[in-house]
């Protein structure tokens, strides 16, 4: 069983199940949980459902962009610390939080995409509205994106690009892969 987030391809050519929908030959979540690929469903485990977790200062987070405009996106956070919550937060990451360097050439658009699955990390409690967060760390930024042109999984090939099978290359601030070891 793995731990997926909405909007994530979990398995092709099956009937799907609880918490996921068909989409031509793919299932694909529609909620953060895990699957289990004999019943091809998402459930939240148990232990999820009854523990409230918040997001801290220094939290992981994951999160899918709902927007973006030119000075910030817009996000739902869906895991803190690698544990699943409940509901959803919001979370804002600003431009200058985006990059390390070269803060005065980012672009949120050449970053993000509404769509995208981010990890970032929560550098304050915000505003009572929204969690503010940064991705300017090599193992921070986008770690799932489709295409916006061909609707394709699109993989990382260097910090700021990522590419589909078929070749189409989009910006995006990319996270550096994190190998289990």
């Amino acid at each position: 069983m793995n731990l997926v987030l909405p909007g994530q391809v979990v398995a092709r050519g099956a009937p799907n199940g609880e918490g996921t929908v068909k989409r031509g030959d793919y299932i694909i979540s529609t909620r953060t949980g895990i699957f289990d690929p004999e019943k091809n469903s998402v459930t939240y485990p148990r232990k999820v459902e009854e523990t409230a977790v918040l997001p801290n200062v220094g939290s992981i987070v994951l999160a899918r962009v709902s927007r973006i405009n030119a000075r910030q996106a817009t996000v739902n956070i869906s895991v803190v610390d690698d544990v699943c919550t409940k509901d959803e937060f919001q979370g804002v990451i600003h431009v200058q939080d985006i990059r390390a360097t070269e803060k005065n050439k980012v672009k949120v658009q050449n970053s993000f995409r509404p769509g995208d699955i981010v990890r970032a990390l929560v550098i304050s409690l915000g505003d009572g509205s929204s969690y503010f967060l940064t991705t300017a760390r090599n193992d921070l930024g986008v770690i799932f994106a489709q295409s916006s042109e061909t609707g394709e999984q699109m993989f990382p090939v260097d910090y700021q690009h990522m590419q589909t099978k078929s070749g189409y290359t989009e910006m995006r601030k990319c996270a550096k892969p994190i190998l289990d070891e």
